[in-house]
């Protein structure tokens, strides 16, 4: 005998029902309107990350929690680069309470999520995982395939992350690997041309009964952790006959 939960409902869903006028339409011009801008925050983020850390250790030594470490320190330096004027926060590990299994069940959650202010249950995920080569990219790719596209993640917007935390290899080779696995194809974003950045669109399947987004962008976010370019390189200075006079 199976035993069937009615589903309850959290305080976000009263807050902010599906049913209010506007609510279908916030959902649609988040992605198009403010994807950009956060995602570019993402980047700084993690230009700030390579400053402070991973400049100054060989990631390649660690061997626990890679992933949830990493997710950790990118969003405490995505939410120092943020004005505070953004019409979104930030944070980690959310949960997606709309396509919990039962309320009994542990709901799905992001690494890493933008939340829009005006209605909080609308959201843009970033999913995360590390590829230890740029080869490793199996559970990347399962993220797409059995969260993304099929609603489970990301059900209010038509648009979402995956980044892929490089241990070694070639980022380009990455995207071919990514590219050919999904399968995709792997677009250039012309906001982020000089990043390790690329998109795929696609038909989601939408479940019976909801009017979540069909189509969808998946942005792919390379940040190699261990790139040669992460040392900051230091010119050397020139010696100065000059005596600096005493004080």
């Amino acid at each position: 005998m199976v035993t069937r939960f009615k589903r309850g409902i959290t305080i976000s869903e009263l807050q902010w029902p599906k049913e209010k006028p506007g609510f279908s339409k916030i959902s649609e011009e988040w992605p198009s309107d403010l994807v950009v801008q956060a995602l570019e925050l993402v980047w700084r983020g993690y230009d700030l990350l390579t400053i402070d850390i991973l400049s100054r250790i060989d990631a390649t030594k660690a061997n626990k929690q890679i992933e949830k470490n990493i997710n950790s320190l990118l969003q405490l330096r995505i939410s120092r680069v943020m004005t505070k004027d953004e019409p979104f926060d930030v944070q980690h590990e959310v949960s997606e309470f709309e396509t919990s299994y039962s309320d009994q069940a542990q709901p799905p959650s992001y690494d890493i999520a933008f939340i829009l202010r005006a209605n909080e249950r609308i959201i843009l995920p970033l999913e995360a995982k590390v590829l230890r080569t740029e080869k490793a990219v199996s559970k990347y790719i399962k993220e797409i395939q059995s969260n993304f596209l099929t609603c489970r993640y990301a059900p209010f917007s038509s648009e979402a992350g995956m980044l892929g935390y490089l241990l070694k290899g070639i980022p380009e080779t990455a995207f071919k690997n990514i590219a050919v696995a999904v399968p995709c194809v792997l677009s250039a974003h012309p906001d982020f041309s000089g990043r390790d950045h690329k998109v795929s669109d696609h038909d989601r399947s939408v479940p019976e009964g909801k009017t979540y987004p069909a189509k969808f962008r998946c942005h792919h976010l390379l940040l190699q952790l261990t790139k040669q370019s992460n040392v900051p390189k230091t010119k050397a200075k020139r010696k100065s006959s000059r005596k600096v006079p005493e004080s």
